[in-house]
């Protein structure tokens, strides 16, 4: 079996332009050289995310943040991390509309906190939910949501999600079952995206 290209399509993930491959930082040669360095990245966000200092300090529930979260999960992997998308893709909503259906999403999320409209669990569900459909950056969308709504929920004083207890950025069952979780929660349904999210 020959190992994928780099850009190669795989199932589920947004095709990028051919101004946006050209921000590649590393010169990689596979689909699979660029994961582990993708994955290399996003481990020290993460550890940067859940540090007792910033977990309890940075507030989430913001554009800088959310921006920022982005920019440090892929700035050793692409010149772009971190900014906001300026072509149109296969899923989210039209580029010029990022900004502010980010704000209103936001804004919904503090609503909710304040008011305990749900669960704290599914406040965060809700956050990844409304990020994927929005889209905001040319690649990364899924992993960034999902480390949004990890970093909410811990925020929240919960458990961060075990999203299916695989790795769910490769094409497979489990990859499957996220993207149909995704879809039954654009028909107004999240219990399948929350049950997906603590399984």
């Amino acid at each position: 079996m020959n190992p994928l290209g780099l850009f190669d399509a795989v199932d589920g993930n947004t095709p990028l332009s051919a101004d946006e491959r050209a921000g590649l930082l590393p010169c990689l040669a596979t689909r699979e050289e660029l994961n582990q360095w993708e994955r290399t990245n996003i481990l020290e966000a993460y550890a940067w995310a859940f540090s007792a200092g910033n977990l309890a300090r940075q507030d989430p529930v913001t554009e800088n943040y959310v921006r920022g979260l982005h920019r440090r999960m892929f700035d050793q992997t692409w010149t772009w991390a971190g900014r906001y998308r300026s072509t149109e893709k296969n899923i989210g909503i039209p580029h010029f509309q990022i900004r502010d259906s980010l704000a209103g999403l936001l804004g919904d999320v503090r609503y909710w906190l304040e008011q305990r409209t749900y669960p704290p669990d599914e406040i965060a569900i809700r956050l990844h939910h409304r990020l994927v459909s929005i889209h905001p950056f040319a690649n990364g969308n899924g992993r960034h949501a999902r480390l949004m709504a990890d970093v909410l929920a811990q925020r929240l004083g919960r458990p961060g999600f075990s999203w299916g207890s695989s790795a769910i950025a490769r094409a497979g069952d489990y990859r499957r079952a996220y993207i149909e979780a995704l879809r039954a929660a654009d028909r107004n349904d999240i219990q399948l995206l929350l049950h997906f999210a603590r399984t």
